[in-house]
């Protein structure tokens, strides 16, 4: 909010169960449990999504969002709330 007059957007993207290294040692059968149970899309996100929507925020379209949390976690909070 502080750098709003400045014309710079600040915004949090709160990824989910995206595969990375961190998830590697997770096996596949424990992957596919969680997300069937958890998320709406019942799958693991890729890198690559959390990128797109990381990019997009950069766009001019999205110059008039700011102060956002921006979920990109297969609908995992919304099936869960």
């Amino acid at each position: 909010v502080d750098l709003g007059p400045e014309g710079v957007t600040v915004n949090c993207i709160c990824p989910g169960p995206i595969r990375t290294a961190m998830t590697d040692p997770v096996t596949e059968e424990h992957k596919v449990i969680f997300a069937k149970r958890r998320t709406a899309l019942r799958r693991y996100g890729d890198p690559e999504e959390v990128a797109h929507i990381t990019l997009s925020l950069v766009m001019p379209a999205a110059s008039y969002i700011t102060g956002a949390a921006i979920p990109v976690d297969g609908g995992l909070m919304a099936r869960n709330a």
